[in-house]
């Protein structure tokens, strides 16, 4: 079996292993792993009033409070991932189930019952036709740049509303937008002297935010990438139609990323940049229909085979004004200590700023130190 990082329900190749137990079963392999997390973080906010989705304001960033401490998962959920395979015929035949759960509640008495199921899908194909997927599971748009983010392992942006029955948001709403997890048929042709093609038919989503329902027709997402020795690259696209709301009326949204990663030994960069309408800050069209622009920098380090160092730098602006909001950034400094192959020691200091169209900003000042574990 491929090493495979269970991260939240992400399965990425190659980026961390998870040593998932493998069980022959009949004609099948069983394959079950997971993820454990937990970080402390504390943050602090300004007294800076900005409108729309602040994600440094006190209402999302603290909690609605001035300073603020929480226990409880980093950029990924806690998760349960189970998997099976199979050569049927000519065809290699799999599905995945991951259950996913959080640890910080606001309530010492209530049941942490919270259970989000990110994938369910079942897929098929061979390496002369390439994998039809039908189920839930992750999008494609912005997965180079949330998969690649270093932040992954930690915290990044530890956003206390988002943190407090969920998790904290890297560089979601403030360098690029949230890979999202929808019901999708799609298809993965083989690779091809590097290339590869995804593409994929999505159920549509309302922008619950802005009050737009999903369109009659489904949301198609696509992209096209490039890997070898050390170097990837990807260009990616996506549009869906939201239908008439008192925010934003009827609007079509469409997005456009492009990015890359390179690797020389112990240096890795990054950068992504995505452009668009209805995009949103949290979820898609959440700011109705407004243009934004997102990038990503980032560079990492590995002082050791155990130790990496890394700073990442994200933004994502509004071109309109109807939100009251011109931009989220967050800037991190993180620490990546590999206590075991299985378990991961994490440190992060980071910024967070949002700005009004104003003028007016605020500013979120975070710490985050914890660790992951992938089994």
């Amino acid at each position: 079996m491929k090493k495979i990082l269970l991260a939240g329900g992400f399965a990425l190749v190659g980026t961390q292993a998870a040593y998932a137990v493998d069980m022959p079963a009949g004609e099948w392999t069983v394959s079950v792993g997971g993820i454990v997390n937990a970080y402390y973080t504390a943050v602090n906010c300004s007294d800076g009033v900005v409108g729309g989705t602040a994600l440094a304001g006190r209402a999302l960033g603290c909690g609605g409070q001035s300073s603020r401490t929480t226990i409880g998962n980093g950029l990924l959920p806690d998760g349960l991932i189970t998997s099976v395979k199979s050569k049927q015929g000519e065809y290699d035949v799999a599905g995945t189930i991951g259950i996913m759960a959080h640890t910080a509640t606001d309530s010492a008495i209530a049941a942490n019952s919270g259970v989000d199921v990110r994938q369910a899908f079942f897929s098929f194909g061979n390496a002369n036709l390439g994998t039809l997927k039908l189920g839930r599971d992750y999008g494609i748009f912005g997965s180079g740049a949330i998969l690649g983010d270093m932040t992954l392992l930690g915290a990044g942006a530890p956003v206390q509303a988002t943190q407090r029955g969920r998790v904290t948001l890297g560089h979601i709403g403030a360098g690029y937008s949230y890979l999202g997890t929808y019901g999708q048929i799609a298809y993965s042709s083989p690779t091809s002297t590097g290339f590869k093609v995804d593409a994929a038919l999505v159920s549509p989503v309302s922008a619950d935010a802005a009050g737009a329902g999903a369109g009659s027709t489904p949301q198609v997402q696509a992209q096209l990438s490039y890997g070898q020795n050390g170097l990837k690259t990807w260009f990616g696209t996506k549009t869906q139609k939201f239908n008439t709301s008192a925010l934003a009326g009827e609007y079509r949204m469409s997005g456009f990323e492009i990015g890359g990663s390179y690797t020389a030994g112990a240096l890795g960069l990054l950068a992504n940049v995505q452009t668009g309408k209805g995009l949103g800050i949290l979820s898609e069209g959440d700011q109705g229909d407004i243009r934004t622009t997102g990038y990503l920098l980032q560079a990492t380090y590995k002082t050791s085979d155990k130790l990496k160092l890394g700073a990442s730098y994200g933004m994502s602006r509004n071109k309109e004004d109807t939100t009251g909001l011109r931009s989220n950034s967050n800037i991190t400094l993180g620490s990546y200590y590999a206590l075991t192959k299985s378990v991961t020691l994490v440190g992060e200091l980071g910024q967070t700023r949002s700005k009004a169209v104003n003028g007016t900003s605020a500013r979120m000042n975070g710490v985050s130190l914890g660790g992951i574990l992938f089994f």
